[in-house]
């Protein structure tokens, strides 16, 4: 029989300062605990009893230690506890490993005794608590003596934190009067201190500030009322201090403040009051309708809505009807407006009552006649120095247009309204009686024709008359005065247009040639009626005759049928227009009647060309064509001329170019051309034209006269068959020539007779061109090697004719 295996448990020793607490908990662990623990070893004493065949081995204990506890914001680290295994004897060959939360931070535990200290102080409202392991480990085989135990450290709670209110600043309102008891508002406040543990979170509410009108419900922190009828308008606001405490107010506690503001609201307990019994005013008789006179205004200790009041007038009092009175909506003042005219001689002083009274009424604080107040109203008025008054607004008066000068149209009247009655004197204002037609007496306002009118010049005078005063202020007042001049017939009728009648060939008798109708410038009563007739004759009109329509209209009506225009052209008729005025009146006009070739649509042409056809007796289309025709040969006519004359300019002025010497500044310079046939069958004539060269870009200073030169080359010309090329005079031109065309470098060669594109190279003969002529001796004998005969360059100075030399 081998021995019993000893069990091992583990043993938690506490620390001396945590005897309290360990003995709280331990009134907290079910009595199962420590009799597990003695069923345990019970049975250890069965197993091992002697006269035992069998040895029993348990596997796993049931003892589980469950939580520790340290205080809070201890800041000296202290020993809070000790694990201990049962089968450690104190040879340090069991190690204490500890793991979890704050292991190693927070806790440590000595891996040799397993005690457990603190390494720091602990917040409870950080972290309440903490969960860690412990673990028995043999130190030599490094195998675990006990399985892992899980166990709670937990923070207990110290009153250090200080109630906090909610939700601040609290402002509250309630209404005036409100009665004792009104809630008037609720202050919460946290504690962060553990509630569940003594009284460190337990809050009490109290008022520091605020008594006797407002108390507060200690646990609920509920504020209300505890004055009857507070009244707005004697105090409007109030601060209200409230405190709370922990530990329900017991000492050593911690607490707070906050204020509460309570504004009490309006409410409509008062009415209107004037502060005067009596509001006198002043205004100017003359002041305008709509005039301000003056404010009043009732005072109403209440605000908003509960002060909003209206004014009235008595309306039994004649006076108010002269006056009335509006609210000032901002101001809350009644506004006294004049709303009739006034007149200081007439009433000079008004006295009227005025009331003001709540729009809101509450008959819950007041009685409905205390929501209204009245005062007495006195305005004064005072006089002022007024222009004269009209008796009439204005007038209207109508005379005739034959009125005589002097006629007396009508009588205007002014009065002073001042006491003075003061004397006036009247006139027309001249802009409105341009035409002076009028004038006025001006010391009874009498007016009278002043010039002869016409009525159909101007049927309406719009005067304007003005009466001034003869005092010191001269004030003056104006009425308008509107005269009508009445129509008389004095103006003959006429017809309405300038007719022009006419009468188509082939007209039959009794057909209407033209419709007359009539105006007159007079307007009668009745309306205007025109009579039309012929002059009368000693014998009857055969041709035409006017029948009266007797609609202010008539027309002409053809007598016969056989009107052409080969036996008259035109004819006369007088028409005779009268009116049916007083007296009566007419006119004549003579029409001349057209007797016209019409068209098929019984056209006639007035005028133009179309009755410029009818009138030649051809038609339209006949005259067009002969029109064009003629237009047609002017125009020929007047090109074929103008290159006539085209024609004409450029010949001459070739022979400008031929004949003239010497180059103008706005002509080009032109070279002589000879006509002389060559020497063996060479024709000069075929030379190329003359072609004029640029113009020289400046004025010559000397320039030979044109006749002076040609006299004098045909002078040398006609002498040549007698001096020769050597003569002093033709030697001195030609060197004159050569000399002002090498000193002029804006020009090329001027004697350019013929333009060669090659000349060859080798001539017996030599170049015609002057360019080198400086140098040419002049003679008669030229060497000739060559047999072919050699060229002549001046026939004429060799003894041809004169005629061939052309300039």
């Amino acid at each position: 029989m081998g021995r019993a295996e000893e069990m091992h448990g583990w043993t938690v020793k506490l620390s001396t300062g945590s005897v309290l607490a360990v003995v709280t908990v331990f009134s907290m662990i079910p009595g199962a605990v420590f009799s597990d623990l003695r069923d345990t070893r019970g049975l250890e004493a069965q197993q091992l009893a002697p006269g035992s065949t069998h040895l029993h081995r348990r596997l796993k204990r049931g003892w589980i230690w469950k939580q520790l506890f340290v205080p809070e914001e201890d800041p000296t680290p202290r020993v809070i506890g000790q694990l201990k295994s049962d089968s450690d004897r104190g040879e340090s060959s069991i190690k204490y490993i500890l793991s979890g939360e704050g292991a190693g931070d927070v806790f440590e535990i000595d891996e040799f005794t397993g005690e457990i200290r603190t390494l720091k102080k602990l917040d409870r409202e950080e972290k309440a608590f903490y969960v860690l392991q412990a673990q028995a480990i043999n130190r030599w085989s490094n195998e675990p003596e006990e399985p892992e135990s899980e166990f709670i450290i937990k923070v207990q709670d110290i009153n250090d934190n200080v109630p906090q209110f909610q939700n601040e600043p609290y402002i509250s309102s309630i209404p005036e009067m409100s009665s004792t008891g009104t809630t008037v508002a609720q202050v919460t406040a946290t504690d962060a201190d553990d509630p569940m543990f003594g009284n460190n979170a337990k809050l009490i509410y109290s008022i520091l500030q605020g008594e006797p009108y407002f108390s507060v419900e200690p646990k609920t922190g509920i504020i209300v009322t505890s004055w009857p009828n507070m009244d707005r308008e004697a105090r409007e606001q109030y601060l209200v201090v409230v405190q709370v405490k922990d530990m329900l107010g017991l000492s050593g506690g911690y607490s707070s403040t906050t204020t509460v503001t309570v504004s009490l609201t309006d409410v409509n307990d008062n009415g209107p009051m004037f502060q005067h019994h009596l509001y006198t005013f002043a205004i100017l008789e003359n002041a305008p309708i709509g005039t301000t006179v003056g404010r009043i205004m009732a005072e109403d200790g209440d605000v908003g809505i509960n002060a909003k009041m209206s004014y009235s007038l008595e309306e039994d009092l004649e006076e108010s009807s002269t006056f009335t009175i509006k609210t000032d909506p901002v101001t809350q003042e009644g506004v006294i407006i004049l709303s009739k005219p006034l007149d200081y001689e007439t009433k000079r002083r008004f006295v009227m009552a005025a009331e003001a009274v709540n729009d809101h009424v509450d008959t819950r604080f007041l009685a409905l006649d205390e929501f209204r107040d009245r005062t007495t109203l006195k305005i004064v008025v005072e006089d002022v120095d007024e222009p004269p008054v009209f008796l009439s607004p204005f007038y209207e008066w109508k005379v005739p247009e034959n009125a005589a000068v002097g006629t007396v149209v009508g009588s205007v009247s002014a009065r002073d309204s001042d006491t003075t009655n003061s004397p006036m004197r009247y006139s027309i204002d001249k802009r409105s009686d341009f035409t002076k037609a009028f004038k006025v007496d001006p010391n009874n306002g009498t007016l009278t024709v002043a010039r002869t009118l016409d009525r159909e010049t101007t049927d309406w005078h719009n005067l304007s008359v003005e009466a001034k005063e003869m005092t010191q202020n001269h004030l003056s007042s104006s009425v308008v005065v509107f005269i009508k001049v009445l129509d008389i017939n004095d103006n003959v009728p006429r017809l309405a247009r300038d007719y022009q009648p006419y009468i188509c060939e082939g007209t039959q008798a009794g057909e209407v040639i033209q419709l007359l109708s009539a105006v007159d410038l007079d307007e009668p009563t009745e309306g205007h009626h025109f009579y039309f007739s012929m002059v009368p004759e000693k014998h009857i009109n055969p041709n035409f005759t006017i029948r009266d329509n007797q609609d202010n209209t008539a027309s002409i009506v053809a007598r016969r049928s056989t009107f052409t225009w080969k036996d008259q052209t035109q004819y006369l008729l007088p028409v005779v227009v009268t009116d049916s005025g007083s007296p009566v009146l007419s006119s004549t006009t003579t029409l001349t009647v057209r007797v016209c070739s019409c068209q098929p649509a019984g056209h006639c042409p007035s005028g133009g060309v179309e009755a410029l056809a009818l009138s030649m007796g051809v038609s339209l289309q006949t005259l067009l064509g002969i029109l064009v025709c003629l237009v047609s040969l002017a125009v020929l006519s007047v090109l074929m001329l103008v290159l006539r004359r085209h024609r004409r300019k450029q010949q001459e002025g070739m022979e400008v170019e031929v004949k003239e010497l010497e180059l103008p500044e706005t002509v080009s310079q032109k070279v002589l051309y000879y006509g002389e046939a060559g020497v063996g069958g060479l024709d000069l004539d075929s030379c190329q034209p003359v072609v004029p060269l640029r113009p020289h870009p400046r004025r010559r200073e000397r320039r030979l006269r044109r006749e002076a030169v040609r006299a004098s080359i045909r002078m040398s010309l006609r002498e040549s068959h007698l001096i020769g090329p050597e003569d002093e005079v033709f030697r001195q031109f030609i060197l004159d020539r050569l000399a002002e065309a090498d000193q002029d470098p804006y020009a090329p060669p001027f004697d350019c007779l013929r333009t060669y594109a090659y000349e060859g190279s080798g001539s017996p003969t030599g170049s015609l061109s002057s360019l080198d002529s400086s140098s040419l001796e002049l003679g008669h004998n030229q060497p000739v090697c060559n047999p072919r005969p050699s060229l002549v360059r001046l026939t004429p100075w060799y003894g041809g004719p004169e005629a061939d030399t052309i300039f």
